[in-house]
């Protein structure tokens, strides 16, 4: 069983900070939120940090071990918390793969090159019930695998 989930909670949305308290609740799982000052966050493990340049990310870092669960949308902190032995999962649902989190990375360098150079790209479109629903399929789907790894690493 992971030994507590972690929410990047500064970008994200309520619904899922919703379905992770209750998933914890029914897991018996601790539930930590960290997000800067500027985010009114009601959490009984709530972390409040500055609002400097990933800030909330370097205190996530440091309190993810081996076996925990992120939330978060953040693919660069998603593959630090890979490389710790913990699993990851964003707001939408998607969980992030060893095998796939270098070629995420590299999408994401290609869009900043190209918003860097004038250029658009779409940002997300308007969550959903359907949205919601799949967060929580795989967050459970995730808890699953970690309770079956060796060492909780997915």
């Amino acid at each position: 069983m992971p030994a507590k989930i972690l929410i990047d909670a500064d970008a994200c949305p309520k619904t899922v900070l919703s379905i992770a308290t209750r998933i914890c609740d029914e897991f018996l799982l601790e539930l930590w939120t960290v997000a800067s000052f500027e985010h009114n966050i009601s959490s009984q493990r709530h972390i409040v940090v500055g609002n400097a340049a990933q800030e909330a990310d370097i205190q996530i870092m440091n309190l993810t071990r081996r076996g925990d669960i992120v939330i978060t949308q953040d693919w660069g902190l998603a593959a630090i918390i890979l490389s710790k032995g913990a699993g990851a999962i964003s707001p939408w649902g998607k969980i992030f793969r060893e095998s796939t989190i270098d070629f995420m990375l590299e999408e994401r360098e290609m869009k900043a090159r190209h918003r860097r150079a004038g250029g658009r790209t779409r940002g997300p479109r308007k969550r959903t019930i359907e949205d919601d629903l799949r967060f929580e399929a795989q967050l459970r789907k995730l808890i699953e695998e970690m309770n079956n790894k060796p060492g909780g690493c997915p």
